[in-house]
């Protein structure tokens, strides 16, 4: 049996992610999110053990061969910011557990954060993983590499993490299909370096 616990700085994509990893039949994840947009995490599957770890001796294992939770760092419980303690669940699972580290470009997590919780705990959330001593990452993934090469890099994940991922499911395309990052770029007519890019590429011609 094994658990996959991902993680990051609140804003990094823990729904998306939720949402890829639970489209594989093996795994038992956050199921109800693949019905819904999003869905507050106090109904992620997992949500009352990141809260009291040790009543994970309670859970039954026997449901699958695969589990994968998901904690914002920090995550929000009663309108109040808490710091989910990731040493303390990963003790009481009765199996391998494995680390994954979501991220996102750090101008669209200030922004984002400050947009939606009035503050930015990125930074605070980079300093809380440089403290884990217990568990180290496994992998880090990147929302926008998602994005970019989606099934050839869910390939690459499944085979690093030793987890099955639905890579060739239809449903990708469905959940990927809105870049929430679009939202905050705008397109510049031209940069200083582009005449020394053009003047290069001219020169060898």
């Amino acid at each position: 049996m094994n658990m996959l616990i991902i993680a990051g700085p609140q804003g990094s994509g823990n729904h998306m992610w939720s949402k890829i990893f639970a489209l594989h039949p093996d795994v038992l994840g956050w199921q109800a999110l693949l019905d819904e947009y999003w869905i507050g995490h106090d109904r992620e599957p997992f949500a009352e053990y990141w809260e009291c770890p040790g009543r994970l001796k309670e859970f039954d294992w026997s449901q699958s061969e695969h589990y994968v939770t998901s904690i914002s760092l920090p995550y929000m419980l009663n309108g109040e910011a808490h710091t989910p303690d990731i040493e303390s669940f990963a003790a009481q699972v009765p199996g391998m557990v494995s680390l994954a580290i979501i991220g996102r470009d750090r101008n669209v997590l200030g922004i984002q954060e400050q947009r939606v919780r009035g503050s930015v705990t990125f930074e605070a959330a980079l300093a809380y993983l440089d403290s884990l001593t217990a568990i180290h990452p496994r992998a880090f993934l990147s929302f926008e590499l998602l994005h970019l090469y989606r099934g050839r890099y869910l390939t690459q994940i499944s085979n690093q993490l030793g987890i099955p991922v639905a890579v060739d499911d239809a449903r990708i395309d469905l959940i990927l299909h809105e870049d929430s990052n679009h939202k905050y770029f705008r397109a510049i007519d031209h940069y200083w370096v582009d005449d020394l890019a053009h003047f290069t590429s001219r020169k060898w011609r």
